[in-house]
């Protein structure tokens, strides 16, 4: 798949980056508003796609490139499972996902615990995820058509 126009290139930079920015902002106010780690992991995800649908795929990183979201991707699940279980050790109850971080005030961006924080961790788990099949069919229907 061959690369659009300039025009169409030069457009999709500048929205990938808005669409880059709105998946974080939904990330981080998932506990207070609609959203959170996965809607926003799959608008990161689909800024990612537009690029790549824009460049086109003829370019030689695409197989790096799935490989190191695949590592995201994993690291992602890793820092989730570790987070979980260390509220099994620092709150000393034995509970898996313990809340140890302070709640705050209601209403304020830092007022739920732990629920940002494994926000942001699904958000970099989905949208790897999701880019690294969407990576994983371009590549196949590549190797398909030659």
């Amino acid at each position: 798949m061959k690369g659009m126009t300039i025009i169409i290139k030069k457009v999709a930079q500048i929205l990938c980056g808005i669409i880059f920015l709105y998946g974080i902002y939904i990330i981080l106010h998932g506990h207070l508003t609609p959203g959170g780690g996965f809607a926003g992991g799959a608008i990161i995800a689909g800024a990612f796609i537009l690029l790549v649908i824009a460049f086109g795929s003829e370019s030689p990183y695409l197989k790096r490139s799935e490989s190191n979201t695949s590592i995201v991707e994993s690291g992602a699940i890793l820092a989730f499972l570790i987070i979980a279980v260390l509220g099994l050790s620092i709150a000393g109850y034995g509970i898996f996902f313990k809340n140890f971080l302070p709640k705050g005030k209601v209403g304020n961006l830092l007022s739920a615990g732990l629920l940002p924080v494994y926000n942001i961790v699904v958000g970099i788990e989905v949208a790897a995820a999701l880019f690294t099949i969407f990576l994983a069919l371009i590549i196949y229907r590549e190797e398909v058509s030659k």
